[in-house]
């Protein structure tokens, strides 16, 4: 009898050890590498993400550019728990065709590890949606918060309803 429980209690414990083992799903490589995010800093860098735009880099705010009613707008830094969001965009014809998170929290590895997943989709359901209603991403509640606020900050500079 002794050792029927014995073996159950042993076969219970190895169970809740497996379910709970958590791997590692993002490596955080070098910049450059496939592991890394396009436009995401180096781990352990200082919190700001630069995307290189094809005509140099532009002032924060609002800049028109000539080709044909495009402009880009960024939005108002959110302060969140992590550190600081901030989002730009570019507007073509009222329609937001481009959205960059250009600061987020990466200080931390963990921090890295969160953004370089939440971010780009973030990034793709605010041009897909083409407004500040965006679902937060599952995991990263503050980064999305600050992202969703710093991205309705940008659509209320661009005139965009």
């Amino acid at each position: 009898m002794r050792r029927v429980i014995l073996a159950i209690v042993t076969t219970a414990v190895a169970l809740v050890l497996l379910l709970t083992f958590k791997t590692q799903t993002q490596s955080a490589g070098p910049a450059g590498s496939p592991a890394s995010v396009v436009g995401s800093p180096a781990p352990g860098g200082t919190g700001t993400a630069t995307a290189a735009s094809p005509t140099g880099s532009k002032p924060a705010g609002s800049s028109p550019t000539p080709s044909g009613g495009t402009k880009t707008v960024t939005g108002t830094v959110a302060q969140t728990v992590y550190g600081p969001v901030q989002v730009k965009i570019t507007v073509k014809d009222g329609r937001i065709t481009a959205a960059t998170a250009v600061q987020y929290p990466s200080g931390t590895p963990r921090d890295y590890q969160i953004n370089s997943y939440a971010i780009p989709q973030l990034n793709a359901a605010a041009v897909a949606a083409g407004n500040a209603k965006i679902d937060s991403v599952s995991g990263a509640t503050y980064t999305s918060g600050g992202y969703i606020a710093s991205l309705q900050s940008a659509v209320d500079k661009a005139g965009i309803a």
